[in-house]
């Protein structure tokens, strides 16, 4: 995601055969709506995306990630909504494409999905990563919503600035998305691929090693990569658009600001963000109309680049978006998607910014496509539409974003309703009963969930859940209620937006902490002990 680091998990999602959905798995088709998506596929045509009858199509996304990290799948799925509660609000919401970040690992024949609630989701247990991705491509596709896989690292273990790597080479990068091609040709909710994410520079010139753009080298042109993965694919699956994010510096290394001499330092970008080379080096597909220019843009919360503090601010902010992308719209060259965009709004610099930004797209639907960075609250240095209870909206983002979307044509119930637990039978005389799963852990730290089932005959309204971790572990973030340690005894709330907690009902709490892993012990719910 940022020029520097992301914050990630993960997890999937899936393909339904029940009340009436289609179960689509690989080959399935749904028929997007005819509004808000199109219909059919989509194609270009100078700086329009355009459908099967040539009405213009405006991409008003978001990012949901996870499926490229250690937990293969969309994060989120530890929290006490279903999968399917999230694609309703995101569609209720106006967002009507899903960008899908994944790395190679989930794709691997032996790949296992982790963090999630067995309560909540009990459909996903046992399914691979892909297995989940069908079921929620399946279920955005009844929304009348479209997806885009994106490529975002070779391994789980983070991000590159080349699109291959010792271990993962340009052949199997290229297989792998020959694959994805395959599995979902004839689904036409899965629009096409972003061959990689945030292609930067690495080593200072003239030492560079990292991704250029135009510079002639095989091994690290960006440009040419993307025209052999581009046309591989397109030679499986002909009417995917091949989604081509930029580089950050286009001759691949970074500048020698030491030498005193500013007038050979290289005018950078945001990784992925610097497209100002694909006028004069475009990427050239064998399908005419499939090509996609998809850059990031990002607020101070991930860097403080130089022009969010010049004396012209925010006036300066057109010019310098013109220079390195949207020349390419504006001169209808080729129609553009901001992949990911995004900020904590905590410094007001950032406000303006996405208001300026959001207004650089245009409103309507000859505007510039976007998916927003990012649906999970769990993004380190953005934040998420979503609060950190995984169910209530960040207003403030999202007032911001209302005027520019485009919802897609399905509906869904309302995304504060609750799908009904079953209840946890057997065991013990109290009035509840846990649940404990380590979801993962690694040196020094661990997460997992406690789920806990009220098995009284009457609500706990607002419920409370006391439990004592081993010794030396501190709680670093929870999620489904309020969090608040004292020694090893850690107490947590209910959310304002869900204070009670039927008979019968459950509520998983996860939480990652610090220290050596182990059960919850003395698990209390409103003083009431509970059996396990």
């Amino acid at each position: 995601m940022t020029q520097w680091r992301k914050a990630f998990g993960a997890l999937a999602a899936a393909v339904v055969a029940a009340s009436g959905l289609v179960a689509l798995g690989a080959t399935g088709q749904v028929a997007a709506a005819a509004s808000g998506t199109g219909s059919g596929y989509l194609h270009t045509s100078g700086n329009k995306i355009l459908d099967n009858t040539g009405a213009t199509v405006r991409l008003t996304g978001i990012n949901w990630f996870g499926m490229e990290t250690d937990n293969k799948t969309f994060h989120g799925l530890w929290s006490s909504r279903t999968w399917r509660q999230q694609l309703d609000q995101m569609a209720q919401l106006g967002y009507n494409t899903l960008r899908v970040p994944f790395s190679d690992d989930a794709l691997k024949p032996d790949a296992k999905a982790t963090g999630i609630n067995d309560y909540t989701n009990p459909d996903l247990i046992g399914l691979s990563p892909l297995q989940i991705l069908d079921k929620v491509i399946g279920y955005a596709g009844q929304k009348g919503m479209r997806v885009i896989l994106d490529r975002h690292r070779p391994t789980s273990s983070g991000q590159t600035p080349l699109w291959y790597t010792a271990g993962v080479p340009e052949s199997t990068w290229i297989n792998d998305w020959k694959t994805l091609a395959q599995r979902y040709a004839g689904n036409t909710t899965v629009i096409g691929a972003d061959l990689h994410n945030e292609p930067h520079a690495e080593g200072t010139n003239p030492a560079a090693t990292g991704a250029c753009w135009g510079c002639g080298d095989t091994a690290r042109d960006w440009r040419l990569a993307a025209e052999r993965a581009g046309n591989a694919i397109l030679g499986v699956q002909p009417n995917w658009l091949i989604f081509v994010e930029g580089v950050s510096c286009p001759s691949g290394g970074l500048s020698n600001v030491w030498d005193g001499d500013p007038s050979n330092d290289e005018d950078c970008g945001w990784w992925g963000g610097n497209l100002s080379k694909a006028g004069e080096f475009p990427v050239r597909l064998s399908v005419p109309g499939r090509l996609v220019y998809s850059p990031h843009e990002y607020a101070t919360s991930v860097y403080n680049q130089p022009w969010f503090s010049a004396p012209d601010y925010p006036a300066n902010l057109t010019a310098i978006w013109d220079k390195y992308w949207g020349y390419l719209y504006k001169q209808n060259i080729a129609p553009l998607m901001m992949g990911e965009f995004g900020t904590t709004l905590a410094n007001p610099v950032d406000k303006v910014w996405l208001e300026k930004l959001m207004a650089y797209t245009g409103t309507g639907v000859n505007g510039i496509s976007f998916t927003y960075w990012s649906w999970n609250p769990n993004s380190g240095d953005t934040g998420g539409i979503l609060n950190d209870d995984w169910t209530t909206v960040n207003q403030a983002k999202q007032s911001i974003l209302q005027p520019y979307l485009i919802p897609p044509a399905g509906g869904g119930p309302d995304p504060t309703t609750t799908t009904p637990t079953t209840p946890t039978t057997g065991g013990g005389t109290g009035g509840c009963k846990t649940a404990w799963k380590l979801d993962n852990s690694w040196p020094g730290g661990f997460q997992g969930a406690l789920t806990v089932t009220n098995t009284a005959t009457s609500a706990a309204n607002p419920w409370k859940v006391v439990f004592t971790l081993p010794a030396g572990a501190t709680v670093a973030s929870g999620w489904n209620g309020t969090f608040t340690q004292s020694g090893t005894t850690v107490t947590v709330t209910a959310p304002s937006h869900s204070p009670s907690l039927g008979a019968g009902a459950a509520v998983s709490l996860g939480f990652t902490a610090n220290g050596t892993s182990g059960a919850p012990s003395a698990v209390t719910l409103n003083a009431a002990a509970c059996t396990t």
